[in-house]
């Protein structure tokens, strides 16, 4: 328990290091953007490589793939049942859709690689869940957002027709850095490659600077936020989603690793850690993009965000 306290507190201190930049305006009103950038295209593409290249193909693509996959389609399930049915029926299906994904998709690159390192020991143990969110999950919603505001005038340019946009949106997975860099690292692993030793070293130096930038831009986000406003109206979704991603989604993770697969206490623990993690920033992105549930994601990812460190600590202090 001690060393999961010791690697939440290195977190917390580098999240806050970087809302005190934002606070003060030292890097001007664009930091967060330029960081983020950063650590997107080039520094967490190089971590993936390095990490996945030095591990088998069978830890990132084995049972904790399966479990990722499963547990977020079938919490992103949930919530579209119980709003559709319950208690969000006047909702239309994109404002479904985003609150399903904010209570499935995970903060698995701004926050999982470094609570991979910092509580779990090992950065390579959020490959998994960042390769089904890149690879499997981003195809999904997008053609299922396409779909879903086709009608509702939220889009105003010509929307393509379905096929298009899955082969669209695998393409442009295709080309996601972080996807290249998952991509190249199972190719080397697979195959036992190397670069020569300068291009190595260049590249772990670059690695090195993923987690604090991800880390820093992560706390220029928290300046001025405030959740919650009553007059949005959105209360109850925002509350759901966070809900399920906090509570439902770690249960359904420890169901599969426990009960279904049978794994030992530490990949539980990798399993349940992963699935609690809070709503992925890509949620509010995509909700942007489609003009569809921005409160709710947006809402979803601060209040997650703020509530997963202690929702973790306490995972951890259950399984570890």
């Amino acid at each position: 328990m001690g060393a999961v306290l010791s690697g939440f507190t290195i977190i917390w201190l580098i999240i806050a290091v970087g809302w005190i930049i934002g606070r003060f305006g030292v890097l001007g009103p664009d930091a967060r953007v330029a960081l983020s950038r950063v650590a997107f295209f080039v520094a967490s593409p190089c971590l993936l490589f390095v990490t996945i290249s030095e591990s088998s193909l069978r830890a990132v693509l084995g049972p904790q793939f399966l479990i990722a996959t499963l547990g977020a389609l079938s919490t992103l399930l949930a919530f579209v049942l119980i709003g559709r049915f319950l208690l969000l029926k006047s909702r239309p299906g994109s404002d479904l859709m985003i609150g399903g994904m904010s209570g499935s998709l995970v903060n698995g690159a701004n926050l999982g690689f470094p609570i991979a390192a910092y509580v779990l020991g090992d950065v390579a143990l959020a490959a998994p869940i960042i390769m089904f969110q890149l690879a499997i999950y981003t195809p999904i919603y997008v053609t299922a957002l396409d779909l879903l505001t086709r009608d509702q005038g939220s889009m105003p340019k010509v929307r393509p027709h379905p096929r298009i946009s899955v082969l669209r949106s695998l393409g442009q997975s295709a080309v996601n850095p972080m996807i290249i860099g998952a991509t190249l690292g199972l190719l080397f692993s697979w195959q036992q490659l190397s670069f020569p030793t300068p291009v190595q070293e260049a590249i772990e130096l670059l690695a090195g600077a993923s987690i604090p930038l991800m880390l820093m831009a992560f706390g220029l986000s928290l300046v001025g936020s405030r959740p919650l406003d009553k007059a949005t109206g959105r209360r109850r979704d925002v509350f759901l989603a966070a809900g399920l991603k906090l509570i439902l989604h770690p249960v359904l993770a420890w169901l599969l690793a426990a009960v279904v697969f049978g794994l030992d206490d530490h990949q539980v623990l990798v399993a349940v850690v992963m699935a609690a993690l809070p709503t992925a920033q890509n949620v509010l992105v995509t909700a942007v993009r489609y003009q569809a549930g921005e409160v709710i994601a947006r809402d979803t990812v601060l209040l997650t965000t703020i509530a997963a460190i202690p929702t973790v600590v306490l995972v951890a202090a259950l399984l570890g």
